[in-house]
Formats: C-alpha cells, sequence, structure tokens
C-alpha cells in the first residue's frame, strides 16, 4: 500500500522505502504534520534521534526552512541506509548510522525531536542542554490522559510528568489524535 498523495512528495518517499524495508514503525501523519509547521518556525539545526526509515525527517525536512539543516541519527544501520536513501541529493539532511549521542557535540538544537519509546534516552535531564533557548523539543508516541498525574497502563506516567513539570521547558500535551498524544516542550 503507498502513502496518500496529498502528503509531501518527500514523505510519500519515505513511506514507500519504510514499505520496502518491511518497518512498520514510524511517526503518525497527524505527528508529522505537526513536526513539518513546528520546522518552518525554525532555523540553524534541526535533530531527530531514532530516524528508523526517515519518514519523520521527511516531514521535518517537508516543513523546514531553506536556511536550516536537519541532522538525524538512527542505531540500526539497516533502518539507517534505508533513510539514507531517500535524502541522498538533499544538502540540508545528514543521515548518521549511529547512536543518537553521537549528535551532541553538533548542538544545540533549535528542534529536537524524540520517539518515547525508550523513556531513558529521553529524559529531561538527558537532553536539556542539547536545545538552545528558545528551542523546540518534539516527543511523540503518548497516549492522551486527562487526569493528572498523567497514568499509562495502571502507572504514573513519569516521563511525561518529567517534561510537563520541569522548569527549564514550558511544555503543552497535545492530542494529535483520538488515540496519540505529543509534547511540545521549548526551552525557556
Amino acid at each position: 500500500m503507498s502513502a496518500p498523495p496529498e502528503l509531501p512528495e518527500v514523505v510519500r518517499r519515505a513511506f514507500d522505502v519504510s514499505r520496502r524495508a518491511g518497518y512498520v514503525s514510524f511517526c503518525r501523519n497527524e505527528t508529522g504534520r505537526l513536526l513539518a509547521t513546528l520546522a518552518a518556525t525554525r532555523d540553524g539545526t534541526l535533530a531527530e534521534f531514532g530516524t528508523g526509515t526517515g519518514v519523520g525527517t521527511a516531514w521535518l525536512r517537508s516543513g523546514v526552512r531553506e536556511d536550516a539543516r536537519i541532522l538525524t541519527a538512527e542505531l540500526d544501520p539497516k533502518l539507517a541506509d534505508a533513510a539514507a536513501e531517500i535524502f541522498v541529493d538533499d544538502p540540508q539532511v545528514e543521515v548518521r548510522s549511529a547512536d543518537w549521542s553521537t549528535l551532541t557535540d553538533a548542538g544545540p538544537f533549535s528542534l529536537l525531536y524524540l520517539d518515547s519509546g525508550d523513556p531513558e534516552s529521553v529524559r529531561v535531564d538527558a537532553v536539556a542542554d542539547l536545545v538552545e533557548e528558545g528551542g523546540i523539543v518534539v516527543l511523540d508516541d503518548f497516549v492522551p490522559c486527562a487526569m493528572w498525574p498523567p497514568v499509562f497502563h495502571g502507572r504514573v506516567d513519569t516521563l511525561r510528568e518529567e517534561w510537563l513539570t520541569d522548569d527549564r521547558f514550558t511544555t503543552v500535551d497535545v492530542m494529535v489524535a483520538s488515540d496519540a498524544s505529543t509534547l511540545i516542550a521549548t526551552r525557556r
């Protein structure tokens, strides 16, 4: 199944590469449109930790300004190679087959996109200094929660709680679909 035609061309290419690679875990379109919108407000260097096959990167690229660049890292070499295929001729995007910690010297970033799937690597203390003042951190893959403290699977969602209460950031939990929410945090 191919991506819907109303998607930006770079996103359609990313979906095609993802499908060929047999990879089914990627950035939702609702989150992707949010990423493209936020990328359009940024200059400097945007970063993504956990590229997968590049669908999230493609969404960032679809909105990024001409004076900005995107740096993304994927630990799995096969996935990184698939993502690099999408951006082979794009000087604004660099895909690295590496652990995200190898990107720390390239910061601070104006936007940092993280997948909350590995809570230990996206704790506030692990990434706060990688974002410039006024910079934005986007964390996806949350389930909407209308209570405080936020609960997930019968336990306090400590990752979400941490981001929503850290004094270094102003953070909002945005429902992007009936079953998905995304945290957007701006560095004070």
